[in-house]
């Protein structure tokens, strides 16, 4: 089967342009900039006629949390890689701290085995480590595993890897590249019973950026760096939120660096000024932390020391949720709103459409080698989005697909919205519809 996707507004590698995109299978067969040659055939082919949309290649989302297994009264795979395809996100890379975990190769496996049933995006899973898993840990294959995760700062489902020697084994011998999470336990553990002692169990959650500070960020992070530097390990920073990490990374190209950062959706949209309004539905960890945290977020972002865009979704239920701070988890759902929101944020001039294909498709995929994925290119696989940049919507319970209903993005006009998403050349969603029967695969890595 063909498709001529035609006279779109096709963004990609820096440039924009109208032309028209020529799918064959699963794969980009021809590029055509402006004109369409004349003798080509369209008789057998469905053909799509893009103008004013915006044609961009699928959004990478290298950090994801869908729940399963143990934890599907949140999410599943099914639901949350339905709500990406309908975000135009095409790729996404789901971390270990499910029930039970993935730190067993035989765990990591049951959930690539789970995504190709289910999923309707393309997939692929973290390794987890922890204090005493360092063998397996060492058995991850980097052409088929996006990488290993390390919490070096406890979140849902603790899986603290605070073991110094565990932690110079893993970044002195990983096979692959190692995420991070980044929080020093006793900055946070010393700050918390400041708290306690100040409001006892009725701690406000406008406190959350004080107990889970900066200073604890930076420490941790800055202990990261250190451990990749000396055993020059390919280290990827996750969900960055404070100033004082900015100065940890350089600026350049993704490809060239060994050492690479993330920020998220919520840290450049969000600040402790939203406490207010949005409560504990806007808890994640590493806290949403200040203005000038949020400004310097951006200002890297611009200059190329943060490489990459992503969401850390993490869905709760709201009930769970709407609890006292201590006891409401952190995390919230955000993969099917990442990319209206950057291009919501491109409008406001804040970042180019440029950039934020850049940083939420290319990126991703030269920083984790992905094989052929993340660009509009001839032989690349057709994962491609297109995007009504005209069309206003607002974000609502009944056009919100994740599991648990909910948004922190609910109310919210984007003057923006995804119209038709291609995995593997095949149209997944298209005005608002899902086709159940087509399944995304899983990616490989160039080594």
């Amino acid at each position: 089967m063909k498709t001529l996707i035609k006279n779109a507004t096709i963004v990609n590698e820096g440039v924009k342009f109208k032309g028209s995109v020529l799918i064959s299978g699963e794969s980009i067969d021809r590029i055509f900039p402006h004109v369409i040659p004349a003798d080509l055939d369209t008789s057998q082919m469905e053909v799509i006629d893009a103008e004013g949309l915006l044609l961009i290649p699928g959004a990478i989302d290298d950090q994801v949390h869908f729940r399963e297994p143990g934890l599907t009264h949140k999410g599943e795979i099914a639901t949350e890689s339905r709500a990406a395809v309908a975000g135009g996100v095409t790729t996404y890379m789901e971390m270990p701290n499910t029930n039970p975990q993935a730190v067993t190769q035989e765990e990591l496996q049951k959930k690539y085995d789970r995504a190709a049933q289910v999923s309707a995006a393309n997939y692929s899973f973290f390794m987890g480590a922890t204090n005493t898993n360092l063998d397996e840990v060492l058995k991850t294959d980097p052409t088929k595993v996006c990488g290993i995760k390390v919490f070096m700062g406890s979140s849902t489902g603790n899986m603290l890897v605070d073991d110094e020697k565990t932690l110079s084994e893993i970044f002195k011998h990983a096979p692959t590249l190692v995420a991070t999470h980044c929080e020093d336990e006793a900055t946070i553990r010393k700050n918390t019973e400041i708290a306690r002692q100040r409001y006892g169990e009725n701690v406000p959650i406008s406190r959350h950026c004080h107990i889970r500070s900066d200073e604890a960020c930076y420490i941790s992070s800055s202990k990261a760096v250190e451990l990749a530097s000396k055993f020059d390990t390919r280290l990827h920073i996750l969900h960055l939120s404070s100033a004082r990490e900015m100065s940890l990374f350089s600026p350049g190209k993704v490809a060239d660096k060994k050492i690479t950062a993330e920020v998220c959706v919520h840290h450049l949209w969000f600040d402790e000024r939203d406490y207010i309004d949005h409560g504990t539905r806007i808890k994640w960890n590493p806290s949403i932390k200040c203005v000038k945290d949020k400004e310097a977020l951006w200002e890297a972002l611009l200059a190329d020391k943060i490489d990459v865009i992503a969401t850390d979704h993490a869905p709760h239920t709201l009930e769970e949720k709407s609890n006292t701070y201590f006891k409401a988890p952190s995390g919230g759902p955000l993969v099917q709103h990442s990319l209206v929101a950057m291009f919501e944020m491109s409008k406001k001039g804040f970042i180019s459409v440029e950039k934020v294909i850049e940083k939420m498709c290319h990126a991703p995929a030269d920083l984790f080698r992905i094989d052929r994925r993340g660009y509009i290119r001839e032989g690349y696989f057709a994962d491609l989005v297109l995007v009504d940049p005209e069309d206003s919507w607002i974000v609502a319970p009944e056009n919100i697909l994740y599991k648990c209903g909910w948004s922190p993005f609910e109310g919210t006009k984007f003057s923006n919205k995804v119209v038709s998403t291609f995995v593997n050349g095949q149209k997944v969603y298209d005005q608002e519809k899902i086709s159940e029967s087509i399944r995304g695969q899983r990616i490989s890595f160039n080594v």
